[in-house]
């Protein structure tokens, strides 16, 4: 279908007129872009930063500041959305400007002490009169008409977190990513300033604008968010780069995998796994293809290249969904939810990348994955941007095909795996989409292919009767100190029935380690 949207377009001029403007007169998109430009021509200036003693705080002490309810944005308005505001410290090390936006009128939203309760009163005297605010969190009644569940949060850098209506939050996405993974560091851009448009009684959406900072670059973006079963976004943006970047991501998402069905449980852990997401999912505009890649938590830094010309859509998706699958009654990992990019219009020549890091803890975000264009802009040029982002459950992309919902690996020199030194195991369970039309006795194929480094010795597919699934085997044969990389779908009769599974599996990793 074909969409009027900017896509996404490099150029040194900014365009003169916004097609999402409904009034000439009020604040829109087009005045953050401008503070963004003429921000982009000045030289970048960190953010002032909170007391010392606030950044210091331990994580259970910070959680004890809290937003008095009472004093919600909107809540003597007639709208179904509220604003809650996000204490500055912590993580959380720079105030950002809050502005609401009511008739088209600007109006700033002024921090004042007794808008939160603190630990004690010896802590609350040591707040400055003038902190100011980290960021909000949006609100409306998803639950129930008189319940306020918090939907979207903006906070921290560029990052922002979303749910579903049946979700807990997980993980985030962000503004844009500049140079993840690459030797000489992440820069990491903040947004410095919102304006929340206020909706009218009865609005099913609420607007945001935001402008973003870095030494790299500055942003405009819009959001126009619409919560419910799915939350969708849909995100303009207008950047302007000071410097040329050389690993410029576009609509990142970030994510924690520590360890799954598909690697060792780590020395003394008893839940069975622990992640936000398990699978980086890719569709482009050439083939049509798409593909899963299951997560890892490498021994090393390991980034990934995946070519998406003129993507469709990518995302990193929570397909566990059982509390079984994690065993926690805390942390509800079955809860988290998906997210998922739309590009629209011609991104161009690109790769999605996913960005895996190690980490010995899930507490710390090891998982990134973006969009980057085959060319970086230059310094001096904008790039503007059109896409919707959703967060849900983890059928949110409309995957048409059947997926894999579990990957297993083990050695291949063992009862049960085989008979060759060397060799690994691989498992891969499909379900889903034509699958489920499919008969238990039909001709069912495997189609597997590997890298160069890597032998196929066997594979085959078999109906799975307890499970009402068809598990594909694979037994492969890394060549020694080099990565295994396999491919493999079910088809029937020349069709593709299934998603195609990627998996690559690097020489430190080894899950036969005992």
């Amino acid at each position: 279908m074909l969409r009027l949207f900017a896509g996404v377009i490099v150029s040194s001029v900014l365009a003169a007129t916004s097609a999402h403007a409904t009034d000439a007169d009020a604040f829109g998109f087009d005045d953050v872009a401008g503070k963004a430009r003429q921000l982009a021509a000045e030289a970048w200036q960190a953010p002032p930063q909170i007391p010392d003693f606030l950044k210091e705080i331990e994580y259970s002490r910070y959680q004890e500041i809290r937003f008095r309810d009472d004093q919600n944005l909107w809540r003597e308005s007639d709208s179904r959305f509220q604003v809650m505001l996000t204490p500055a410290g912590k993580y959380f090390t720079h105030p950002v400007a809050l502005n609401e936006i009511r008739n088209g009128e600007v109006e700033p939203v002024q921090f004042a002490r007794d808008l939160f309760t603190y630990p004690s009163e010896e802590f609350a005297k040591r707040i400055p009169a003038d902190l100011g605010f980290a960021g909000f969190r949006l609100t409306y009644p998803l639950q129930g008409p008189d319940i306020n569940n918090q939907f979207l949060a903006f906070a921290g850098g560029s990052y922002f977190r979303g749910v579903g209506r049946d979700d807990g939050f997980g993980l985030s996405a962000r503004g844009i990513a500049i140079d993840t993974g690459k030797p000489g560091g992440e820069e990491f851009p903040s947004f410095i300033e919102f304006w929340l448009q206020e909706p009218a009684a009865g609005d099913e959406e609420v607007v945001v604008y935001g402008l973003l900072d870095g030494p790299s670059l500055t942003g405009a973006y819009e959001f126009t968010v619409s919560p419910g079963d799915v939350l969708e976004m849909e995100v303009r943006a207008r950047l302007f780069f000071r410097e040329q970047v050389d690993l410029p991501g576009y609509a990142p998402l970030t994510s924690m995998f520590y360890y799954g069905e598909n690697t060792l449980r780590p020395t003394g852990e008893w839940r069975p796994q622990i992640h936000d997401s398990d699978g980086l999912l890719v569709t482009d505009g050439d083939s049509g293809e798409w593909l899963w890649r299951p997560l890892i938590n490498p021994a090393s830094l390991k980034i990934s290249y995946l070519r998406a010309n003129n993507p469709r859509g990518f995302g990193l998706i929570q397909r566990d969904r059982d509390f079984r699958d994690f065993q926690d009654l805390e942390a509800r990992y079955e809860r988290r939810p998906s997210a998922w990019v739309e590009p629209r219009g011609d991104w161009g020549a690109g790769n999605v990348v996913l960005v895996e890091i190690p980490t010995r803890s899930e507490v710390n975000d090891n998982i990134v994955a973006f969009w980057s264009p085959e060319e970086s802009p230059e310094a001096g040029s904008s790039v503007d941007l059109d896409y919707k982002l959703k967060f849900g459950p983890a059928g949110l992309s409309g995957h048409p095909f059947g997926y894999a919902v579990n990957t297993f690996l083990g050695d291949g020199n063992r009862i049960g795996g085989g008979d060759r030194e060397g060799a690994y195991r691989v498992l891969v369970d499909f379900e889903g989409g034509p699958l489920d039309d499919v008969d238990s006795g039909a001709d069912v194929v495997s189609q597997v292919s590997a890298n160069e480094d890597t032998e196929v010795l066997e594979h085959f597919v078999e109906y799975s009767e307890p499970q009402q699934q068809w598990r594909l085997s694979i037994l492969a044969r890394p060549s020694g100190g080099e990565t295994m990389a396999l491919r493999g779908f079910l088809s029937l009769e020349g069709e593709p029935l299934t998603e195609t599974w990627t998996y690559e599996l690097p020489p430190g990793l080894d899950i036969r380690a005992n």
